[in-house]
Parts: structure tokens; sequence; C-alpha cells
């Protein structure tokens, strides 16, 4: 079955028949070989093709922000600048993007800027919430833990402010990462990452019982080590919460009761709308306690509060804005046309690895090696990838395949449909799985 052309009329046409069918589209096909009993000699593809939405046919970016690969094929004309500035796309050849990692930023007269660190337990959001500041889906993103893996860098850039994001793994003790045999990088990158930075962004996941309650110790001891750095508190996945009046139960123990130097007074700071940004308090002085309380369970010096949806275009806006605004005067690190520090292939990886740990169960995608075999432009320009998916047991392989190839042909879509809004390109990729030996 030969892939569909994706150019000229023949698009508007495809896209035309999607949008009355649906907003998501892709081609898949199983291919047995000649054993049609061993799961090891059967090979996956899938030919992804854009998602979008809207009443016509608008953005495909609602999820992630503008410069979807459907505007961009169309070469719809994009909202007013002024509003919200083009995210860049990330080109799908690495000497390009390790040319434009090196190149002079183009800075203006007045730049501006500031290096972010995000910070949090593992799953509370942070990749989630980089994504969706950033404007495209760059970072990986699944509902298991450990999805990053060591730090990413994402770059903001509007007007003459620039905004360096780094997202970190969650923040694990010593021992977890010991007894889980997870790489040292899991365990040194968000203390690493502190070393450079201009603002800590801590990140609590709001609807897990478990875990909202208190900051972790580990993640008190790096605020405690790096104190003078500003911090503020964003309480993520408020959208999961049925009872909305938690969040003042956690804003006080999250805080100990301060914000800002001053001491919190519940019925006046909080009136304001998830999403938006929790005036800090100014009323009667502060009662810290000190920094080396054994006792501490939260951290009295957050200077800002923000309750939000890290899915919500609308309530990270006023967290982005913030950020913009507390950029000092200096020089950008980056040129303007730069989203991530990831090469093409760490992209694909990670993105992929993600999808994995989405479909499949328990410690199953953790024992998953990826290998890229081809990774090249296509006569069409579109982006060839196949990537072998390399397992331990036949089991796994059975569970990744799926019944008829259902798993790897989804896994194999969602991720081409991904890959095609951070490249702005075609993506062709094609998925194997294979027995270690």
């Amino acid at each position: 079955m030969a892939a569909p052309s994706w150019r000229g009329a023949g698009l508007v046409q495809e896209v035309l028949r999607v949008w009355q069918v649906g907003p998501h589209v892709a081609r898949k096909r199983v291919i047995p070989f000649s054993s049609p009993l061993s799961f090891q000699r059967r090979c996956v593809s899938c030919v992804a093709g854009s998602a979008f939405s809207g009443p016509r046919l608008a953005s495909a970016s609602r999820n992630y922000g503008q410069g979807s690969a459907l505007d961009h094929f169309l070469g719809f004309s994009q909202r007013d600048s002024s509003v919200t500035s083009c995210v860049p796309a990330v080109s799908m050849h690495t000497d390009e993007q390790d040319l434009l990692l090196v190149h002079h930023p183009d800075m203006p007269e007045n730049p501006r800027v500031l290096r972010v660190v995000l910070l949090g337990a593992p799953n509370a959001g942070k990749s989630t919430l980089s994504n969706q500041l950033l404007g495209r889906k760059v970072f990986p993103v699944s509902k298991k833990v450990h999805t990053t893996r060591c730090q990413a860098l994402g770059v903001i850039t509007e007007k003459e402010t620039q905004v360096i994001l780094l997202d970190t793994p969650g923040i694990i003790s010593p021992g977890k990462q010991k007894r889980h045999h997870l790489e040292l990088s899991l365990l040194e990158d968000p203390w690493k990452s502190m070393e450079s930075a201009d603002l800590v962004v801590v990140l609590v996941d709001v609807s897990d019982k478990w875990t909202r309650n208190q900051l972790s110790p580990q993640l008190l001891r790096c605020l405690t080590k790096f104190s003078q750095i500003p911090s503020v508190l964003v309480m993520n996945k408020i959208d999961c919460l049925k009872r909305k009046s938690v969040l003042l139960e956690l804003t006080a123990a999250l805080t100990e009761g301060v914000v800002n130097g001053k001491k919190l007074e519940m019925r006046q700071a909080f009136h304001s709308q998830p999403g938006t940004r929790c005036p800090s308090p100014a009323v009667k002085d502060a009662n810290t306690l000190s920094v080396g309380n054994p006792q501490r369970i939260g951290w009295p010096h957050f200077k800002e509060i923000f309750m939000l949806s890290a899915l919500s275009q609308e309530d990270v806006k006023t967290l982005k804005q913030y950020l913009l605004t507390q950029a000092q005067p200096g020089p950008w690190e980056y040129h303007s046309a730069v989203l991530t520090s990831q090469t093409p292939e760490e992209i694909c990886a990670n993105i992929i690895r993600a999808k994995l740990l989405e479909h499949l169960p328990q410690e199953v995608p953790y024992n998953v090696q990826q290998k890229t075999a081809v990774w090249e432009e296509g006569p069409g320009g579109e982006l060839v990838i196949q990537q072998k998916l390399l397992v331990p047991k036949e089991s796994y392989m059975k569970l990744l395949i799926g019944p008829k190839g259902h798993v790897i042909s989804q896994i194999a879509q969602e991720a081409g449909r991904d890959l095609m809004n951070i490249f702005l390109c075609d993506v062709d990729i094609h998925l194997s799985v294979k027995l270690l030996k």
C-alpha cells in the first residue's frame, strides 16, 4: 500500500475529507513476514497525518499553541503576533540544529533573560507545563513516573525577552535510585540545574492525596541549599479536584502560612479564579520558621502562588506572563529560532518512549531498548524514521505488538502526530519489534 501524497491540491482535498470524518487520521498497515508464528519477525509501520480542531480548518495546535503542521502546510495566517509570537519548529536535521544552537543570538538592543528551573516530585506535570509554556510538545509526557530521564532545555523568546526552561527529572531519594536501579541523572540533574537558576518553579500535583500535603525532604533540602534563588509555587492539576476548598488547606501547609514574607490570611488572599496568579498577601509581618527546622513540610519563602491545570493554555498564560516580567537585563544565550537544546533523534526517542510508557503495563516499557536504524529525508521532503524496539522476553513482545498489531500501530500513529507538529513536516515512522538474543 503506497503512502498517499500530502502536497498541493491533494493535501487540501485530504484535509477537507478528514475534517468531515474526524480530527485525527493515520494510515497503518501490519506486515507479516514469512513466519506467521514468530512475533519476532513481525513489523508494523505507520504514516501519520495531522491533528486539528475547530469548526473550520482552524489551528491544529489547540493543545500546544500556534504554528501547527497543518497551518504550515496550508499557509494559514497566524493570529496577531503582538498577542502570541510564532513558535519556531525544530529542524529534522541534526547538523542544522547543532549549528543553530551555536549561532550567535539575534538579540535586540535591550535584551532580557531568565533561567527557570522546574522542580517537583515524579509525575507532577513538569514536562506538560514546559510544553504548554513553549507552545510545542517537545518534552515527553506520560502518566507513568520517570518519563523525563535527564535534564532537558527549552527556550521561550518573545520580543526582547528570553526565558530558558530547565525541565528536570522528578526529585527522588538516593535510596529509591538504588532500589529501582535508576540512572544517576535522575538523582543529580535537579541539583545541577539549580546552580545556574534565576528562578525556581516548584510544582505540586494537588490531585495526589498521598504527596500533596507536604514538600518532599529532598525538595526541601534543595530549596534550603539554594535559598538565595527566588521561588514560586505552582499547584497543578486543580481540574482534578472535586472540592476546591482543599486548595486553601494545601496552600497553608505548603507555604507554612507565609508568602512573600507576609503571613497569609486565607479569606483575603484566594478569591482569584483557577489559572490566575494569587496576589501576595500584604498583611502583618512574617513569622517564618528557621531554615533548619527538621519538622518542616512546607517552604515559607515562595514569592508567588499559582493555581492551574498545565493542560489548559489559558491557565498557563498567566504564569508565562509572570516569567516574562521577571526577566532581568542581560544577553540572550540562544538564537530566537531555538526551541530546545535536544537533537531531533533525542526528541524522537523520547516521544516514542513516552508512548511505550503510556500503552504498556507495569515494568514492560522500562525494559524496552530503542535503536534508530534509519533517519533520513525522503524524496518528497518527508522525514523517514525506522526504529527497532528490542525486548528481553517473548511475553513483552506480544504485549508490545498487541492483537493484530494494534498496540504498536497506535504507538507509531501517536508518535508520528507529535513529531509532525515538532518538525513541521510529514513523518513516515516505522517501528519493528525484536527479541533480544
